[in-house]
């Protein structure tokens, strides 16, 4: 899809309208408690002369008929209610406001597929499975595996589960007559879409799931296999699990999983003691021994650890990386250097890692990267030198790593080549898109989830114009700034669907949302 400019109308691609919630509805007739029994068909099967009979004694009743009887005249038909209903408008948040009677309609125009689904108990965390239903898919319905844990109110009853999404059919826009030719088509049957899962306890809240990497164009390991995901637990401690007899359990009918495989973790890294965090990040070893694994796990006292695997089992070392000074919220493994990573901390710096240092240092970092917490990162897999950062403050912002020098150097500050402003609350999480070096999409405590394409860009008039404010004083959309989906509450993350080109998945706390929309 060729990219707009920001001379396009700001409004294409807002997802929600804004109607009035007391539209006028027409009365009920009236209906008698009790009266005599009348055939509610006996106008529709009188012959012509009985009607006739019935026009004749009603003149004669206007002419004062010399019997005086009464006969039942014929009303005119009731006449629908020329009110019209509001005009839709495109609700741009910041901007517009919502009165007492109104409510957010989504705009299903601008959505190729929409789905929502509920479950038992909200998920702070999820991440996109690998299928062997193949890459660049387009048709549908479509079929999406997700792994997911849960915050129950209750830590006994927390759960890590794998979720398929299945019948997940194109949206059915309204006055669409573009299939009028009367041929079915089975991508736009109008049908609810299937959430079916698998389970296993989880010992506490699970604060943060992460999936093994897979190769790309790679399908899922063979049933003996291990699939792994790790879960950041409340309990302070991190838990590794083999899922693949889970997925497979909702695939094959009748297949029983093996519970000493399923029913505990495979291993458990105890390196954190009590102290709970949120980060965490696989990456493959690649090379000459791609089933290597490699994880990353950062806490609240500022401390990361590394665990490995060996041909034995996964192997924990002991001395962690230290450059932080306060909880470490994010980390990335380096797509393209398998000894480099970077990690985003509450005390507003990001810091870029090389394992093989020692004194386990940071090599070199941004020191001042936001003005308050940076709570989420995302390191760019086609420009590997393009890093996005999300704030507390609800600020995003693009940094090109080659500006970046080591520790000691006389260079100035490093700048962000982008900052954006558009979100008033933090930010929950960014991410890259898979394929398309200068998409991304990211989610904030403000309920709303954006899409945004660097490649936009300013008018030859707008150019060094503050981006996000009009002559008038009014907040204006970035040019860049593409689409704005809303309708969940307290927004916790969001992922591209690696397989299904476009595909944005987000959790909250009322659930996952599933779409893909006609801007990406």
């Amino acid at each position: 899809m060729s990219k707009r400019s920001a001379a396009d109308d700001q409004t294409e691609g807002q997802a929600y309208t804004k109607v009035s919630g007391n539209a006028a509805r027409r009365d009920d007739a009236a209906v008698d408690e009790m009266g005599e029994f009348e055939d509610a068909w006996e106008d529709e099967i009188e012959s012509d002369g009985e009607a006739a009979d019935v026009d004749a004694d009603a003149d004669a009743d206007d002419d004062g008929g010399a019997d005086g009887m009464e006969v039942d005249k014929v009303m005119p038909a009731i006449e629908e209610s020329e009110e019209k209903l509001p005009e839709a408008q495109a609700f741009i948040p910041g901007t517009h406001v919502l009165g007492k009677d109104e409510v957010l309609e989504p705009d299903d125009t601008v959505y190729i597929m929409r789905h929502s689904m509920n479950v038992s108990w909200p998920c702070l965390s999820f991440d996109v499975l690998r299928d062997n239903l193949g890459d660049e898919r387009q048709r549908y319905p479509a079929v999406a595996y997700i792994v997911a844990g849960t915050q129950a109110d209750k830590a006994s009853k927390n759960e890590l589960s794998v979720y398929k999404m299945s019948s997940l059919y194109r949206t059915q826009k309204r006055g669409d007559d573009s299939d009028s030719d009367g041929e079915d088509n089975e991508d736009d049957l109008d049908e609810d879409p299937v959430l079916e899962y698998r389970s296993v306890p989880h010992d506490g809240g699970v604060n943060r799931v992460r999936a093994q990497p897979l190769p790309p164009s790679s399908g899922l390991p063979l049933v003996s296999q291990p699939y792994y995901a790790a879960t950041w637990a409340e309990t302070g401690k991190v838990h590794i699990w083999d899922i693949r007899p889970l997925i497979e359990s909702l695939d094959t009918p009748g297949y029983s999983s093996d519970k000493a495989r399923t029913g505990k973790p495979t291993f458990t890294i105890k390196s954190h003691g009590y102290a709970e965090g949120f980060a965490m990040d696989w990456a493959s070893s690649g090379g000459a021994n791609p089933s290597a694994l490699r994880l990353l796990t950062g806490d609240i006292h500022s401390k990361i650890y590394l665990t490995t695997t060996t041909p034995s089992g996964f192997n924990p070392l002991s001395q962690p990386f230290i450059s932080h000074t306060s909880s470490v919220e994010d980390i990335q493994w380096s797509p393209t250097e398998p000894t480099i990573f970077a990690s985003c901390s509450a005390d507003c710096s990001i810091q870029i890692w090389d394992v093989r240092t020692r004194g386990r240092q940071s090599a070199t970092g941004i020191d001042h990267a936001h003005e308050s917490d940076v709570n989420v990162i995302s390191w760019n897999r086609s420009t590997a030198y393009l890093m996005l950062s999300g704030g507390d403050e609800g600020g995003i912002k693009v940094w090109d790593l080659r500006s970046v020098k080591k520790r000691g150097s006389s260079v100035e500050v490093s700048s962000p080549v982008a900052a954006f402003a558009w979100h008033r609350a933090p930010i929950t999480s960014i991410e890259w898109h898979p394929t398309d070096d200068s998409v991304f999409v990211a989610s904030g405590a403000d309920d709303q989830v954006t899409l945004w394409d660097l490649g936009v860009e300013q008018d030859d008039e707008e150019v060094g114009a503050t981006m996000n404010v009009t002559p008038d004083g009014d907040r204006e959309v970035p040019p860049q700034l593409l689409f704005i989906h809303q309708g969940q509450k307290d927004v916790k993350e969001v992922h591209w669907h690696p397989q299904i080109p476009g595909t944005v998945i987000s959790t909250a706390l009322d659930g996952f949302n599933i779409f893909k929309t006609i801007s990406v």
